[in-house]
């Protein structure tokens, strides 16, 4: 009886219905879910079938700002997911109580888990953080700061053009990790400011990676498979990555073989491979994946974290120049200790980076409220619950955006009793947290001091009238339209705020 009742309805209604009841009807029940979305999520709109996609692409040009009001408006957690059938689901969260717990990267340090990432970790942790390789990293920095990066200045200033102070930044941080990791200097950093393929390519990969986070698996599988639209962009500038990292791996294999041993050199690279020769001359050989995975890891960690880390910090620092006059004031009150005041001459210490609290503060602050990498994704293995109660479901990606809700760029947050304190590393993870803490932190402050100190003790940045920095959309935080300024010398030293 039932099952004739329903086979007649719904022959009444193929009779009796046109495609535009049909169209109604969906459109009413289209319009409906977006309420009931609307009224009981308390993120972001999820549109029916197409899930987060449309909400983000509305705000493309602005995510990060979105992001964090998004948050914020959700009480600093709120569930997302992807196209219908594209498997993207999870749940987006600012909570630092939340996270105490391939094609470019590879299995470098940033992809690899479980023992091949212990395993790099550990002996890259031991070679970073002796003496050597330190006094090689402080080493290598003046030599590039004083020898390029303020030779380039003065040719700037010589000619009085406004120029891309990011462009500027991203190639010395280039040539620095280059030259401290790997002992390879590039030249990105001359004068001509000459074309270098390997940066734009590796740009380009970290940008065109992001679409497969933001397009489904059933789309962007296929698109690689036959190599067409972004994928093929992507593939070629992926190749001319690992290109440039085999190259640089080889190369200082060659001389190794040619020369035994290279005990006169402290780069990363070069000590990392030396490991390969046990005490009784009996080589073990690594995989060359291994060193070549580990230099593109490398470069993303030391170029465009700390560059983009800097271009923010200067546009902060020309917006708040009580700051900036600080910041003076406690240069100069470190250089009067010293013998002789030629600032031109002037190549800042171990020593004297350390003193600079109120640098680092500043710079931390910088970091807080653009933080280099704005986003961190995991994905869950296992069902779990959220210290704060937020279920979270195997193959979900979760990601932890970084940042408070006050917007106030205030340095003086991060000073108590004349020192700089650090914050929780959970509550502040720009330099990620627990297990996963960066081992190149030491190293990206002490690079930032001194080229925050050697530019700002001769120069005073001035950001160009009307540019507009706003974030690029991509892995790294860009400035999407770079950092036009000029540079007007300093005449004497600053005064007290």
């Amino acid at each position: 009886m039932a099952a004739n009742f329903l086979f007649s309805a719904t022959q009444w209604m193929y009779i009796h219905s046109s495609p535009w009841d049909l169209s109604l009807a969906l459109l009413a029940l289209f319009v409906f879910r977006c309420i009931n979305e609307r009224l009981t999520n308390k993120g972001p709109m999820l549109w029916p079938v197409l899930g987060i996609l449309p909400t983000l692409f509305l705000h493309i040009n602005d995510m990060y700002n979105f992001a964090t009001r998004a948050l914020s408006e959700a009480g600093g957690t709120f569930y997302h997911k992807g196209m219908w059938l594209g498997g993207a689901y999870g749940i987006a969260t600012a909570d630092p109580s939340n996270i105490e717990f391939r094609d470019l990267l590879g299995d470098g340090i940033f992809n690899a888990d479980d023992e091949l990432w212990r395993e790099q970790r550990q002996t890259v942790k031991a070679e970073m953080h002796s003496s050597r390789f330190i006094e090689h990293s402080l080493q290598t920095m003046q030599d590039l700061v004083h020898q390029k990066l303020l030779k380039l200045t003065e040719k700037l200033v010589e000619s009085g053009d406004s120029f891309d102070l990011q462009d500027v930044l991203l190639r010395f941080t280039f040539d620095n990790i280059c030259t401290a990791a790997f002992g390879v200097n590039p030249g990105c950093l001359a004068l001509d400011f000459p074309d270098v393929p390997f940066a734009k390519a590796f740009e380009k990969a970290t940008e065109l990676t992001l679409f497969r986070f933001l397009i489904p698996p059933f789309i962007w599988k296929p698109m690689r498979f036959f190599g067409i639209g972004y994928e093929k962009a992507l593939k070629e500038a992926v190749g001319i990555v690992h290109d440039f990292a085999e190259k640089t791996v080889n190369g200082r294999r060659d001389e190794i073989s040619k020369h035994g041993r290279l005990c006169d050199q402290s780069d990363l690279l070069s000590r990392l491979i030396e490991m390969e020769y046990s005490g009784q001359g009996k080589k073990v050989q690594f995989p060359d994946k291994y060193f070549r995975d580990l230099c593109v890891n490398f470069i993303l960690a030391g170029r465009d974290t700390t560059s983009v880390a800097l271009a923010w910090f200067f546009w902060l620092v020309h917006r708040n120049p009580e700051v900036e006059n600080r910041i003076l004031c406690e240069i100069n009150d470190i250089l009067s200790l010293r013998e002789t005041q030629t600032k031109n001459g002037i190549i800042f210490t171990m020593e004297e980076l350390n003193k600079m609290m109120y640098l680092q503060a500043a710079l931390s602050e910088s970091l807080r409220l653009y933080p280099s990498v704005p986003n961190e994704v995991k994905e869950v293995v296992e069902d779990d619950v959220l210290p704060d109660g937020s279920i979270v479901k195997k193959g979900a990606r979760d990601g932890f955006h970084m940042g408070e809700n006050c917007l106030e760029f205030k340095p003086e947050r991060w000073i108590r009793d004349g020192k700089f304190v650090s914050e929780n590393q959970f509550k502040y993870a720009v330099f990620n947290a627990g297990p996963r803490l960066c081992l190149g932190k030491k190293f990206a402050y002490m690079q930032m001091k001194m080229v925050a100190a050697s530019i700002l003790l001769r120069y005073s940045v001035k950001v160009v009238e009307g540019h507009d920095a706003f974030p690029k959309m991509t892995t790294t935080l860009y400035m999407k339209n770079g950092l036009q300024v000029t540079l007007m010398p300093r005449l004497g030293k600053a005064t007290a705020a």
